[in-house]
């Protein structure tokens, strides 16, 4: 996704870095460099990615901590070999793509789009990061809100709530004034809580709001006994966790294809939100958690 949570910044931060960072390694070598973004799920993603390719024979370059579209120009110039994206983000951010799909569909469409950039997009893993609305369990179930669609027959009874979002959601075409449309409410200004992604989750803990934007793999969702409200009318697009590779890479390196895909093979969004928990909340290692992890699922 994760434009959304690319700022200016580390943009500009992202884009210094591989002006000065050599090329990938030309094809042939068994050298590969793995990506990641700038948010727990990916630096661990590509953590475990290099701790599984070096336990298979490859030296293994990690640049990790990029913003989406600094990272996404990196893969297409050759700088990156392989990373994780989500389908969604390169369906709307990358290719432009406007057309409601569901999660096989947009797939499809990303893997023949990309093709044509040269980018192999191998086995979509069950892990699905996309958007969603959560509220403290007890509450929810206070006012009888399970699904998104509770939610509005609440707020439109008259019942005022806060909602805590980035400021980003609020202009997205997957954003907060589309998804008030879809279900028919509407938060007035006061009511919504702009700050940082991730001090949603904590003031959702402390109850300075109600309702809070949360990404749905996030491990403080059942850290902190959150419920995400579910999507009963499929508003948010498909954001399923997947290895794209270099077409380059893969036809130099062919056994690159099978380790990954079993990798994400042993993904879903239970397995992601505890491994994010146990980074986030536990405060392990990255390297304990993705070695733990790739034993116990016994990929290494």
């Amino acid at each position: 996704m994760h434009n959304r949570l690319l700022s200016r910044i580390v943009a500009l931060a992202g884009a210094l870095f591989f002006t000065t960072a050599g090329v990938s390694s030309s094809a042939g070598a068994a050298t590969v460099t793995v990506g990641g973004k700038n948010f727990t799920e990916q630096v661990l993603l590509a953590q475990m990615t290099t701790t599984l390719l070096q336990a298979k024979g490859f030296t293994v370059v990690k640049k990790d901590g990029m913003g989406s579209t600094v990272l996404r120009q990196a893969q297409e110039n050759g700088q990156v070999d392989v990373y994780w994206e989500y389908t969604g983000t390169s369906l709307i951010t990358y290719n432009k793509v406007t057309d409601k799909l569901d999660a096989q569909q947009t797939y499809q469409r990303v893997k023949e789009l990309d093709a044509k950039k040269g980018l192999v997009w191998l086995d979509p893993s069950k892990a699905n990061d996309t958007y969603g609305f959560a509220m403290n369990r007890d509450v929810a179930t206070r006012l009888g809100i399970a699904t998104m669609s509770d939610l509005a027959k609440v707020l439109k009874s008259g019942k005022e709530l806060t909602f805590a979002c980035n400021s980003e959601f609020y202009a997205r075409p997957d954003g907060l004034k589309p998804v008030q449309e879809a279900y028919g409410f509407t938060f007035s200004q006061s009511e919504v809580k702009r700050m940082d992604s991730g001090l949603t989750y904590q003031a959702l803990k402390d109850r300075q709001v109600d309702t809070a934007l949360v990404f749905t793999t996030d491990g403080r969702i059942p850290a902190f006994n959150f419920i995400v409200l579910r999507d009963d009318k499929g508003f948010f697009p498909a954001y399923a966790l997947t290895p794209v590779i270099r077409q380059a890479t893969l036809d130099a390196n062919p056994t690159l294809g099978p380790i990954l895909n079993g990798l994400s093979a042993k993904l879903d969004d239970a397995t992601m939100a505890k491994l994010n928990a146990e980074v986030d909340v536990q405060k392990k290692s990255l390297e304990d958690v993705s070695t733990a992890f790739l034993k116990s699922a016994g990929l290494i």
